[in-house]
């Protein structure tokens, strides 16, 4: 187990983008907005929003969010492979 995890961290193995920020400004909906729709904090929406680091992925505001925008998880979340 050791030799894989040392292979991970030698790699970049790229990341996950949180597209919240594009599909809530093509719906015209504010941070403000989305805290009313869904029951949210605000600091959650704007961490998702303006794609700041989030350690835990937190799926029931995922579906709480998929739900108000009447989106799939793909439109919020897309994992971006690393360069070669």
């Amino acid at each position: 187990m050791s030799d894989v995890r040392g292979i991970i961290e030698q790699k970049n193995y790229g990341k996950v983008e949180i597209k919240l920020s594009s599909i809530m400004d093509k719906n015209n909906i504010s941070i403000y907005k989305m805290t009313q729709l869904t029951g949210l904090k605000y600091s959650t929406i704007k961490s998702y929003y303006t794609n700041s680091p989030i350690s835990r992925v937190d799926l029931d505001v995922i579906s709480k969010l998929c739900y108000v925008l009447n989106c799939k998880i793909e439109d919020i979340l897309e994992y971006c492979c690393p360069d070669s």
